[in-house]
């Protein structure tokens, strides 16, 4: 098996969207409770508001995560900033607020703590989306820091990325392989540094062949010890799990 070529500073375990289901996700107590439990690497969602603020949110509407209703990107930062995003999950998250994407970068950076920063952009705003985010990188950053790592399901997003930000390392996230390889093409088109894949697909050809393209091989969302087990036995890179409580991730 090749090994791959590129450099990889990033923890094996990533807190998904701050602590899985132990708290509200993307919410700053999510990303608290998951380094409690000694997590170092977060993913997180972000999206656009209305008046180009990057806040955290994975669905386009509000309504399954927040007392709101409609596209998120439809609200100022203002309004966001109002909406309950914690009663859905518990009491004690009620009143629990979306944070900025800023706002969870600058808790990152001040804790020593890696960042995954999905590019979730609202459709249409793929490359509007991708660009704020690396632009905001591109300000609040230090180049001497391990970069935050930015993932997509959308090319449009990670090549506007790319463009304002070409030092940051990007992934392609994948839930459904295209035929003849077009997604492999696609990452290499875009530079990226690795393939995310629903773990289900990895296979030990596939682990191959991403590795043999000179890219990392990382896994969402990963809940159980049987799927971490075949993952680490397939020799992949990375894992991104909602069980904080139940995976070490000093492993």
């Amino acid at each position: 098996m090749t090994a791959p070529s590129t450099s990889w500073p990033y923890p094996r375990w990533i807190a998904h969207r701050g602590a899985g289901k132990l708290a509200p996700e993307n919410t700053m107590s999510a990303f608290r409770l998951g380094a409690a439990h000694g997590w170092r690497m977060f993913e997180c969602d972000a999206k656009l508001s209305q008046d180009g603020v990057l806040f955290l949110l994975h669905d386009a509407t509000l309504e399954r995560t927040t007392n709101g209703r409609g596209k998120g990107s439809d609200l100022s930062m203002g309004e966001i900033a109002q909406l309950d995003a914690g009663s859905w999950h518990s009491r004690a998250y009620a009143g629990e607020a979306l944070p900025t994407l800023e706002a969870l970068a600058r808790w990152c950076l001040a804790n020593h703590y890696c960042l995954n920063v999905e590019i979730k952009p609202t459709p249409g705003q793929e490359a509007e989306t991708g660009r704020a985010v690396a632009e905001l990188m591109n300000r609040i950053w230090p180049l001497d820091a391990v970069q935050p790592f930015f993932t997509s399901f959308k090319p449009a997003a990670l090549q506007a990325a790319k463009e304002a930000a070409p030092h940051i390392p990007r992934g392609l996230l994948v839930d459904k392989l295209a035929a003849d390889d077009a997604d492999f093409r696609i990452a290499q088109d875009l530079g990226c540094v690795a393939m995310v894949f629903n773990h289900a697909l990895w296979t030990p050809e596939r682990v191959a062949q991403v590795h043999g393209l000179g890219m990392r091989c990382i896994s969402y969302t990963v809940n159980d010890e049987w799927a971490v087990q075949r993952l680490l036995d397939l020799g992949t890179d990375g894992i991104i799990s909602d069980r904080v409580d139940l995976f070490s991730a000093a492993a």
